[in-house]
């Protein structure tokens, strides 16, 4: 027998805050397979970015959660990045983290239209999407000095390699996508596409 399963990305609210147990539960085991990347966040931090409005979630036609990113300001809104970006595992490689970026990035701009976007990843289909979005490789001198930023990366399994590089570099590429550089008519903004995944029972 055969389900079709769709799912819905949308801005997260507080109906959805009964998730974010089960979405730091999946970022620290993601971290963990794969010895590098999300920094550790509390479920209070999750909940209080979904009650600010700014994180984007999916979820499923079963109301289940699927996916996962949020919205982090720093230097006094000067900088912008979308973090935490979680895929259930059963939901990988059908083009939900694209959707999501997509949504989070749309929401980024709205919401902080002068801000620079900037992102840390080690993931290889994360760089594709943020260079799609308009971002572009840089280094970490050009990313926010806001030292609470730095400060959540004390959490990150390759903390030691950043310090002893002095903030320079480590495993994560750096990518920044800067407003004043883009023109108007250059921005690219994905609509929304329903998706189907096919799954056996």
């Amino acid at each position: 027998m055969t389900n079709n399963i769709s799912f819905t990305v949308v801005i997260a609210t507080n109906s959805h805050l009964d998730f974010a147990e089960q979405i730091c539960a999946e970022m620290e085991q993601s971290a963990k397979a794969r010895g590098t990347g999300i920094a550790k966040r509390s479920v209070e931090y999750v909940q209080q970015k979904i009650s600010e409005g700014k994180a984007v979630i999916a979820t499923n036609n079963h109301g289940e959660w699927a996916g996962f990113c949020y919205i982090e300001t720093w230097s006094h809104g000067k900088y912008v990045a979308n973090s935490g970006l979680i895929v259930a595992p059963e939901y990988r490689k059908h083009g939900l983290a694209t959707r999501i970026k997509n949504k989070i990035f749309e929401l980024s701009r709205s919401k902080f239209p002068d801000s620079k976007i900037f992102g840390l990843t080690t993931g290889l289909a994360v760089m594709k999407i943020n260079s799609d979005l308009g971002y572009e490789p840089v280094t970490y001198s050009e990313l926010t000095d806001d030292e609470a930023f730095w400060k959540g990366c004390q959490n990150c399994v390759n903390f030691e390699i950043l310090q002893s590089k002095q903030r320079q570099n480590c495993l994560c590429t750096a990518m920044l996508y800067d407003p004043l550089e883009k023109s108007t008519n250059k921005q690219v903004f994905y609509p929304e596409i329903e998706l189907t995944v096919l799954q056996s029972e």
